[in-house]
């Protein structure tokens, strides 16, 4: 069984050495390290060139490709048996493959696998802000050990809210490279990758026994940099929609309830809502609250 970790980098080189670090420190040695750079950071390749370890493979674009087409790319260049496309920020604890490979092994042919996540901010703390706390107490399903799920099920939990910490997540490498991210998202793209997944009649197996990934979470990001002015959530307005008609098409009813619904993402709009006005986006306030304050409505 081979293991690819696919690391589609841009931004702070400090925090991407160090993911690296984390990745060459598995108790698990059997892997291949492929580092895609979107950026310009000078010195960034010679610091490659210079771990001299023929499981790191480093390229970088000719020019920028931005957040969705080099995770594309992370998918193509894939080869493994099971493919993890790490945040070039966040961290493997170094057992994450021991434990990962262990869970596959006795799972043969699972589609994902969400490990055990801890949340750290962008000094290295462990931390657990509102989102997190929401993903945890309101979205996720209570697991205690494992569980496996999928179908409408699955569907169902992470279209109301998205509990999954997508960097973490082992992909199955042949049905990942078969669906790919889509061309027309570039924040929400994790979610309808699962659920495209889904629909092929991919599972997902949850493991809560052990903590293995460290999910970094910044006071900033890009995708919160796009909810201030109402981006994300226009993009997350249209993927919803479709959704609920693919879902009412596929025969899977709750799950057209829960996309038409969404509550996580509109509770995320109104939380918001005040950065957004503070920051005078006039026309990112009336897209916020159009999407905390609209729900979807089946065409009949």
């Amino acid at each position: 069984m081979t293991f690819d970790f696919m690391l589609p980098y841009y931004g702070d080189v400090q925090l991407m050495q160090d993911a690296v670090r984390s990745v060459l420190a598995q108790t698990d040695p059997d892997f291949r390290l492929v580092v895609i750079d979107d950026g310009k950071e000078p010195d960034v390749p010679g610091w490659f060139e210079a771990l001299g370890d023929e499981r790191v493979h480093y390229t970088r674009n000719e020019q920028n490709l931005g957040i969705t087409k080099n995770f594309q790319k992370c998918v193509r260049l894939s080869e493994a048996d099971y493919v993890v496309i790490m945040g070039c920020d966040d961290l493997l604890h170094p057992h994450y493959l021991e434990t990962v490979r262990g869970l596959i092994a006795a799972n043969p042919g699972i589609g994902m696998v969400q490990p055990g996540v801890e949340v750290i901010d962008g000094d290295g703390q462990l931390t657990s802000g509102l989102a997190d706390q929401t993903k945890r107490r309101l979205y996720a399903p209570q697991v205690k050990g494992r569980r496996l799920m999928g179908g409408e099920e699955l569907a169902t939990s992470v279209l109301r809210g998205n509990w999954l910490y997508f960097p973490s997540i082992s992909w199955r490498g042949e049905a990942l490279r078969g669906v790919n991210f889509r061309d027309e998202y570039s924040v929400i793209q994790d979610l309808a990758l699962v659920v495209d997944l889904l629909e092929l009649g991919e599972q997902m197996l949850i493991d809560e026994t052990t903590t293995v990934f460290q999910y970094r979470r910044h006071a900033v990001s890009e995708s919160s940099v796009q909810a201030f002015s109402g981006t994300r959530f226009a993009e997350a307005e249209r993927y919803f929609s479709a959704v609920a008609a693919r879902m009412d098409a596929r025969g899977w009813p709750k799950a057209a309830r829960a996309a038409r619904f969404h509550s996580a993402s509109r509770f995320h709009a109104i939380t918001m809502l005040p950065g957004a006005l503070l920051r005078g986006h006039r026309e990112g306030v009336r897209t916020l609250a159009k999407h905390a304050f609209t729900a979807g409505q089946r065409a009949d």
